[in-house]
């Protein structure tokens, strides 16, 4: 079921041309909406390259706070010549198409279940702005202007915007104003009345943020008491190191010296990140590295090293399209399996699945704390989506007196009783050895090894002994599931038809089953927030006959891991799959439910 546009519900997209500054306009126009109280969120759609290709923004207003994408566009702003054509066929009928009607375009004229406006944009930058750069990007300010007297918006909303983005530069602030004003000023003498919804000023974004998940993520780093970051850059995770540099500069300064107290480095490739991570955790450092699924690819043999040696490091993994380079700034899920079981030999990593921005900043401590408790990898597998899209989310929540867990970590008083400290003997019988920090005691001094050790940290090649270390890993990833947050489940009513997903396709999922609770069909529904997987997540496929699996992959990854890690028929989860490298629409859902449905009835 799709709802037209109204009030305070609506889809508009720009189409434009990377590298003509789009981007400030359009983040203007969402920063606008969000100030007004409208519940808003904001999706780029932009190539891999730095100029010249096709980019869009699309930006969707909900009065009932809903944050997918809504599977509709019912206004585009046609910028691009060169995808005119494909512009103006994804607008719903009943929708609006603006374009610059500087020099005519006729092919874009013969839809006739929709408006097109034609404004001649570049006319009225030429006529006012006498430099070729301003012309070009006061033309992306001026269709804001435009909208802006189509959709009603508060232009002391605007003004403000502007005055706080160009503070201290009145040179751009005066041309920017110039540039919206024209832009409304022609709108509102052409095209007065034209939409058929506003935006009206409401409370809805009362202790919220917007925030992108990588920035999220940096913070939350910071938070957890993170000091090294290692990473080499890669799209779309580069910007989680940015964010965490610039935290630390404002938050990790040693009051005294003025200095920062942190180290932020940039390696040669992705496995040698990975190693400064891991060496930075044996000594006792909270240490991370940001990447995408190449670098998990190549990070594998050191993953299996942290794995093995059982040493505490945290990893961010914002999934992008693959296979090989595939799409590297479009989203997809599809590292769900080689990040469950990186590298060769028995291994099992334990996962954390950020649904927005908010968890990536509450998962990131969270994944500090368990890498340290469980004294393994662990790895925050986030997306595009959340990673690098503009997010309304509730305020972070802060906490000074948080204090982080630093797990089985003995002590010089604690080592000073001992008669003896082997690094890798199970004392407590939950899997989980005590460690020790360099310099504490000369008695916790063992060595690492990567290769067969005993439970005295010695070099072994007998089966016996190999078999105690890895049965006791395989007992503590067990322990783990009591470590691990808790899926998130609702239950309709009790019917034996369920959903299950993750990460970034929550927010299509739960306005999807509203959508099917309107028609009648309701579902209960488990978002899968971690793994391993814990008895909640075993008690909801026990209790449904038919549960659809929804992801963003192909190969349908998270119900190929249920099925290998939990007891369930095949037969009992229906994969939904959705991976054209955009984000996932709760009218795909709903679309595919129905056509399912209607099978089963018809049978």
């Amino acid at each position: 079921m799709t709802t037209g546009p109204k009030d305070n519900d609506f889809t508009v997209k720009i189409a434009n041309v990377n590298g003509t500054g789009s981007a400030s306009a359009n983040t203007l126009l969402m920063k606008v909406l969000f100030r007004m109280g409208i519940p808003v969120v904001a999706k780029n759609y932009f190539p891999s390259n730095i100029q010249g290709f096709p980019t869009w923004y699309e930006i969707r207003a909900n009065e009932d706070g809903y944050l997918a994408r809504s599977g509709r566009v019912d206004v585009m702003v046609a910028m691009n010549a060169e995808t005119y054509q494909k512009d103006q066929d994804c607008v719903a009928p009943g929708g609006f198409l603006i374009y610059d009607s500087t020099w005519p375009r006729h092919r874009i004229l013969d839809r006739k279940d929709i408006t097109i406006l034609g404004v001649p944009l570049a006319q009225l930058c030429n006529e006012n702005f006498s430099a070729s750069r301003a012309r070009i990007l006061m033309k992306n300010i001026a269709y804001v202007g435009v909208l802006a007297a189509l959709l009603d918006l508060d232009m002391e909303v605007v003004k403000a915007l502007l005055t706080q983005s160009f503070a201290s530069k009145a040179q751009l602030l005066d041309a920017n104003q110039l540039a919206i004003d024209l832009g409304y000023r022609y709108a509102k003498e052409h095209f007065d009345g034209s939409l058929p919804f506003r935006a009206r000023s409401s409370d809805k974004t009362d202790d919220h943020i917007i925030i992108d998940g990588n920035t999220a993520t940096g913070l939350g780093c910071v938070y957890a008491g993170a000091t090294l970051g290692a990473w080499y850059p890669i799209t779309p995770s580069t910007s989680i190191m940015d964010a965490f540099r610039a935290f630390c500069d404002q938050y990790r300064k040693d009051p005294e010296t003025g200095l920062t107290n942190s180290c932020v480095i940039q390696a040669e490739d992705e496995l040698s990140a990975l190693g400064m991570v891991l060496g930075a955790g044996w000594n006792g450092a909270r240490a991370f590295t940001s990447t995408s699924g190449p670098g998990i690819s190549l990070m594998n043999e050191f993953l299996g090293y942290g794995y093995f040696a059982e040493i505490p490091a945290v990893l961010i993994d914002v999934q992008r399209c693959g296979p090989s380079t595939g799409m590297p700034t479009r989203t997809q899920q599809s590292d769900i399996m080689s990040c469950a079981y990186a590298s060769h030999g028995d291994t099992r990593h334990v996962l954390l699945f950020p649904a927005n921005p908010g968890e990536c900043f509450s998962m990131s401590v969270q994944a500090f704390d368990l890498a340290e408790q469980l004294q393994t990898p662990v790895i925050v597998v986030t997306d595009l989506d959340i990673g690098m899209n503009d997010w309304m989310c509730p305020d972070l929540q802060w906490d000074d007196a948080y204090q982080p867990n630093r797990g089985k970590v003995l002590s010089a008083d604690d080592l000073e009783k001992m008669e003896a400290f082997h690094r890798y003997i199970d004392a407590d019988g939950d899997g989980i050895a005590y460690r020790t920090l360099p310099g504490t005691h000369p008695k916790g001094a063992y060595f690492t090894r990567g290769s067969g050790h005993n439970m005295y940290g010695a070099y072994t090649e007998d089966s016996t002994e190999y078999r105690e270390i890895v049965d006791r890993l395989l007992q503590k990833w067990e322990a783990a599931k009591g470590f691990v947050p808790e899926p998130e489940v609702h239950y309709s009513e009790k019917f034996r038809s369920g959903i299950i997903s993750i990460g970034s396709c929550h927010d299509a999922v739960v306005e999807a089953r509203d959508r099917l609770a309107d028609s009648g069909v309701h579902l209960n529904y488990l978002r899968v927030k971690a793994f391993p997987f814990g008895a909640r997540v075993q008690e909801f496929l026990d209790a449904h006959d038919r549960i659809y699996v929804v992801e963003q992959n192909r190969d349908a990854q998270l119900r190929g891991l249920l099925l290998l890690e939990a007891r369930v028929e095949q037969a009992t989860l229906v994969p939904l799959l959705h991976f054209d490298g955009l984000p996932l629409n709760a009218k795909f859902l709903v679309d595919a439910i129905n056509t399912d449905l209607s099978k089963g009835k018809a049978a």
